[in-house]
């Protein structure tokens, strides 16, 4: 495992890193065992965002006794309530949340903080110009946190952050597909020349943030970097062609300021398959010749990434579960057993969306949710019910 230096924190993170989003999947036997690979393989970062109690719990009884080997990615104003996950910047609901967070992780202190989810303008004031961020500095002064960082899906919010100041690191989004976004209306002149190993092909607001990064040394850690899997398959790619977790890997490196990506792992060998990229040839790390062979070019707004912002559900539907159930059926000529029965075992599904649309809102990436809960009820009909 190869190790960079995250920034100016000082902290040097692999660049390999636990991201616990489908931990929260597993029970704790299995959180164990994928936490315990991590460990066996080098990777010494995780970043839990999530709020759920179990999967807090599993993550610190795996990690128990071994603390000091892992830098830790805790978020700040993620809170559990009403058996949902929620977005706050209360304070009386975050403090407790953060402080239930240490607790189930069996530490006392948080190695980088991360103010949670800032898409907007208005949640950045909201967040860095009051009492949150106040609370949020009081902690950086008792040690409970040891750098302040932040989370976002939104190039312009996070150039607003290394410009703030106080911000040494962030969680962005990266890969090939949020990257590049055509500015001209021809996209076959804006992808006729083949890509290499620079910044070329990049939306400019996103390449002014890499640079912008790295200059004021405010070190990124990445989420998102196989998009939802969607990478994967040609036929849910954007790109029309299926991409290797090695090249998505070599994609996300190879941006300026970034020290890390933050994998999401299911078992044991999905840990193997990402870390297969410390060993893997040139020729296997080349995604630029699968890209600039590519039969068509999009931006991924409008897919669904999985990333559970989405939530709460006043139905209490897992959306994210549901939208990647869904993937998952329409990518088969039929619906597979193994789908349907997932699907079947939800406590809520879409069949119980109302089309209240609040969802909406809060997706980072423009999701028509509502538009896609029907077409999953039509597709499932009242399975489960």
């Amino acid at each position: 495992m190869k190790f960079r230096e995250l920034g100016r924190t000082g902290l040097r993170v692999s660049e390999i890193g636990l991201g616990g989003e489908w931990l929260e999947r597993h029970n704790t036997e299995e959180v164990k065992a994928v936490i315990d690979t991590c460990e066996q393989e080098g990777i010494n970062i995780l970043d839990c965002w999530m709020s759920e109690p179990n999967v807090r719990s599993n993550i610190g009884h795996a990690i128990k006794g071994r603390r000091d080997r892992w830098i830790i990615q805790g978020h700040i104003g993620s809170v559990w309530e009403n058996g949902q996950y929620v977005r706050t910047r209360d304070l009386k609901k975050v403090i407790p949340a953060f402080e239930d967070l240490l607790s189930r992780l069996q530490t006392d202190f948080i190695d980088l903080g991360m103010i949670h989810f800032i898409d907007t303008a208005e949640e950045f004031d909201l967040a860095l110009n009051g009492e949150f961020m106040d609370y949020v500095r009081k902690l950086k002064r008792d040690g409970v946190i040891r750098h302040i960082g932040m989370s976002s899906h939104n190039p312009e919010m996070v150039k607003r952050a290394v410009r703030q100041g106080e911000i040494e690191m962030v969680l962005f989004s990266v890969n090939p597909a949020f990257d590049m976004m055509p500015p001209v209306t021809d996209i076959e002149e804006y992808f006729a020349e083949k890509y290499d190993e620079k910044l070329g092909g990049i939306a400019p607001e996103r390449e002014e943030l890499y640079k912008l990064c790295e200059q004021n040394r405010v070190g990124i850690t990445v989420m998102k970097g196989y998009a939802g899997g969607r990478l994967f398959q040609a036929q849910t790619s954007p790109f029309g062609v299926a991409m290797t977790p090695v090249q998505c890997l070599h994609y996300a490196l190879t941006r300026p300021a970034v020290a890390s990506v933050m994998v999401g792992f299911d078992n044991p060998q999905h840990v193997y398959d990402a870390v297969a990229y410390e060993t893997a040839s040139e020729e296997q790390k080349d995604y630029a010749s699968v890209l600039a062979s590519a039969p068509s070019h999009a931006f991924s707004t409008g897919q669904c990434t999985y990333c559970g912002h989405c939530a709460p559900c006043p139905s209490k539907i897992d959306i994210a579960m549901v939208n990647k159930l869904y993937d998952l059926a329409v990518m088969q000529d039929e619906v597979p057993g193994t789908v349907r029965a997932h699907y079947g075992q939800l406590g809520a599904n879409a069949a119980d969306c109302v089309g209240c649309k609040a969802c909406e809102s809060r997706c980072p990436f423009h999701v028509p949710v509502a538009e896609r809960m029907q077409k999953t009820k039509e597709l499932f009909g009242n399975l489960g019910r």
